[in-house]
């Protein structure tokens, strides 16, 4: 009968003292991640909350990843845009002293050679690269998006641009296609930039009043093709700030879940440093009273 009593009172003991440590060992954890939940099933609720809020950060990376290339490629395209502005100004410029009636065949030429090279010049910005090494303005082409086959510069990449979302079920066009800001429309009918400017630069080198009379339609053209590339730097201006408004947007979401996340499965420190304490100075009185029972012998309990 002794030894059975003995016995349970070595397996309860041996329980409690485990289990302390155990609670100990999970408090000084706690303490250290500065998470309270160990396992689902210590707080299953709190821990479906928490793997949901996980999957929102999860997508929200993604989001941000996409709004960094969409960024990054609309700021390349801004900056392009505004040296084809500089361009087509200059040939404006060009034009309008071209049309004067004090210059000469020879000065027309000198003209009609720099607005050929400003042409060359929109070609390349024209097939500027994104940061993926792609076409800027080719839509979905991978090589160039314009090829100038010796009679006129001619887009041969896709119109259509793919959107990256950015969150909340929003999406952005990370780019424009060539034609949405070289070609255009006037009284003469459908244009570009190019033809624009290859056109004044072959009749510049020919001389004469017909020198002067492409220059004086060419302004009309220049001005029109000019608004076009400015609608241009506004719809990518407009992109620029609606990402940023989302990228704000994910900001704040991404300090309510934080918040949200220490709430629902956050460890206060200071009440479980004083759980932690409590749980030692029970252990501690656990395992001296332990010792105490069990120096008692059969002998001493006779005596």
């Amino acid at each position: 009968m002794i030894n059975l009593s003995t016995g349970a009172f070595y397996e309860r003991s041996s329980r409690q003292i485990g289990g302390l440590r155990a609670r100990a060992e999970t408090l000084q954890q706690q303490i250290g991640t500065g998470e309270r939940l160990e396992r689902s099933s210590d707080d299953p609720v709190a821990a479906a909350r928490l793997r949901m809020l996980s999957r929102t950060e999860r997508i929200a990376n993604v989001d941000t990843r996409n709004s960094q290339l969409a960024e990054a490629d609309l700021s390349l395209a801004d900056q392009t845009l505004d040296s084809v502005v500089d361009i087509v100004v200059r040939v404006r410029e060009l034009a309008v002293r071209a049309n004067s009636s004090t210059l000469n065949d020879e000065q027309r030429s000198a003209i009609s050679t720099e607005v050929a090279s400003l042409r060359e010049n929109l070609v390349v910005l024209a097939n500027s690269r994104n940061i993926s090494g792609h076409a800027l303005f080719g839509g979905q082409t991978a090589g160039n998006a314009y090829v100038d086959n010796g009679t006129g510069v001619q887009f041969v990449g896709t119109p259509d641009i793919t959107p990256l979302e950015i969150g909340e079920g929003q999406s952005v066009e990370p780019g424009l296609a060539g034609p949405e800001i070289f070609e255009f429309t006037t009284a003469n009918g459908p244009t570009d930039l190019f033809a624009v400017l290859g056109n004044l630069a072959a009749a510049l080198a020919t001389g004469g009043q017909t020198a002067m009379d492409a220059s004086s339609a060419a302004l009309e053209e220049l001005d029109i093709g000019l608004e076009k590339v400015t609608t241009a730097q506004t719809v990518v201006g407009s992109r620029l700030n609606w990402i940023d408004l989302m990228s704000d947007r994910r900001e704040n979401n991404a300090e309510r879940i934080a918040e949200e996340r220490a709430d629902v499965g956050g460890a206060d420190i200071a009440v479980t440093m004083t759980r932690l304490q409590e749980t030692l100075t029970i252990l501690e009185a656990s395992q001296a009273s332990f010792v105490r029972l069990a120096n008692l012998s059969l002998f001493s309990m006779l005596r």
